[in-house]
């Protein structure tokens, strides 16, 4: 095979996956919102179909022959072109490893896992969830042991959410959170909470989507390319630049819920909206990792959507929305209840300084889940036994608990511990951004636009062009260091509440 026949191979290939990729992506979104219950055991067998599709697409001889082709003449193509043709490699073989009926059989699975779990959360039924989690759990060491049998299967699992991390780099870590934080946790647990009653009066539903709108258009997002829909768990998916979703829960007694849901995951949607027109319909065209996706959306929730200026600029929209619930409220007393800091049950509404207790807890499971320490039926009993020893929290029942997140139904073993680097990551883009520019009088006008144009040449641009790494060192000016982290939280927390 030329060099030419290669590049015109990988151009079909990154097309036709594109093409699949939507297609399974909007069966998936309209799963998730809008289809009837029982539409899960059809759209499954769709899944699994299109699933072997998209296996056979890739793994065949001639595919590999063109990308070993064009990765041994590397001097001879495009930084992007080489770039893609790693990142396919890196697919081929993980994927190549694989069973092609295993491979389709799990995707069938999670699907109908997906429906089980939203209907084993309604009803608070762990028992009912059980059996698909058996068989995710174990899918997904046998995937891990087919991928890389000299390493231990979850730091394979890791691996593919976050390029490099492993137990050995998140140990310590998770480590760091709990022995720096906890006392500050506890200390502030015994000061006189802010009062957040006003979040928690009756919000009409009606007049919260109106509000999420307006949420959207502070944080610049184009609604001509970004929709917003409703299900259980609010996530965020894209097919490109100019399709990207957004969705979110509302809770009639708890505004913020939701209001922090959009932020989030408009910090998402920012980022794949802002990925560069060349990388479009390639496989560049997305999050460079989870750690780094997530470092988007927790910085817009926390470090700007949790601070004073942006409270400041909030409350105005707020009272628009709400005028009797918000009435009477400054943006002092907004700042602080949005930032009232206790142990609690539901990771998606912890505050910053109790959050990486929930994301340990999850990360600390699925190292006894995946190494086999830890058997199904029992796991229910372990987390709240770890909610209680982590946060002091006492955990009511299932649906508040073990079935609080989405994340194992859809096989994301390995996802969680992004959220605490993503949430470390922020902090140190932020200390880069603030020697560039002041963005704070920016935000107290609800003015992001500088910043989400500094993230998007540091990171948003670049999508997967350069490895995870590459991307964070060149944003940061620096190598990540946790310790920035604590010591954010640790002032942050101590002014809050005067410790």
């Amino acid at each position: 095979m030329t060099l030419e026949q290669a590049l015109a191979r990988m151009k079909e290939l990154l097309a036709a996956q594109q093409a699949y990729n939507h297609a399974m992506g909007v069966l998936s979104l309209d799963g998730d919102t809008a289809a009837p219950t029982a539409s899960a055991r059809g759209r499954a067998e769709t899944m699994g179909y299109l699933s072997g599709v998209t296996y056979q697409l890739l793994v065949n001889d001639e595919v590999k022959e063109a990308l070993e082709t064009i990765l041994a003449s590397r001097d001879a193509v495009t930084p992007m072109q080489a770039r893609q043709a790693e990142l396919l490699k890196e697919d081929y073989d993980d994927s190549v490893r694989i069973p092609m009926e295993e491979y389709v059989a799990y995707s069938t699975l999670l699907t109908n896992a997906n429906a089980a779990w939203h209907d084993a959360k309604e009803r608070s039924d762990y028992a009912a969830f059980a059996p698909y989690l058996r068989q995710i759990i174990d899918y997904n060491r046998r995937f891990a042991a087919y991928k890389d049998a000299t390493r231990p299967a979850y730091d394979v699992l890791l691996d593919g959410f976050e390029k490099g991390a492993s137990t050995a780099t998140l140990d310590p870590f998770f480590r760091l959170l709990r022995e720096k934080l906890s006392p500050v946790i506890i200390e502030v647990a015994s000061r006189p909470a802010p009062d957040d009653a006003f979040l928690h009066q009756r919000f009409p539903i009606g007049d919260q989507r109106i509000f999420s709108d307006k949420l959207m258009a502070m944080m610049g997002i184009p609604r001509d390319r970004c929709g917003i829909a409703e299900t259980e768990h609010p996530f965020t998916t894209n097919f490109n630049k100019w399709d990207v979703r957004i969705t979110t829960n509302y809770s009639e007694t708890d505004v913020a819920d939701s209001m922090y849901s959009v932020i989030h995951e408009g910090g998402h949607a920012l980022y794949e909206l802002g990925t560069a027109d060349e990388i479009q319909f390639t496989n560049l065209a997305s999050g460079a990792s989870m750690g780094l996706h997530e470092s988007q959306s927790r910085f817009y929730e926390n470090l700007i959507g949790r601070s004073l200026p942006f409270c400041r600029a909030l409350l105005p929209v707020m009272q628009g929305c709400f005028p009797q619930q918000m009435q009477g409220v400054t943006a002092e007393q907004l700042y602080a209840a949005v930032n009232r800091s206790r142990p609690s049950l539901i990771r998606t509404q912890a505050d910053e300084l109790t959050y990486g207790q929930h994301v340990a807890i999850r990360y600390e499971m699925e190292k006894l889940m995946i190494g086999g320490d830890a058997k199904v039926e029992d796991l229910p009993a372990l987390w709240n036994r770890m909610y209680k020893e982590y946060l002091g929290v006492t955990v009511p029942n299932d649906r508040e608990g073990i079935l609080q997140d989405v994340h194992w139904a859809g096989g994301m073993l390995g996802y969680f511990p992004s959220y605490a680097l993503g949430s470390a990551y922020g902090v140190q883009m932020l200390a880069a951004l603030e020697k560039d520019f002041d963005p704070w009088a920016d935000v107290e006008k609800g003015d992001l636009s500088r910043i989400t144009a500094w993230l998007g040449e540091k990171i948003h641009r670049h999508g997967r062009m350069l490895t995870p790494p590459q991307l964070l060192e060149s944003a940061i000016g620096g190598p990540f260091d946790p310790e920035c982290y604590v010591r954010y939280l640790t002032k942050k927390f101590t002014d809050l509440y005067r410790l």
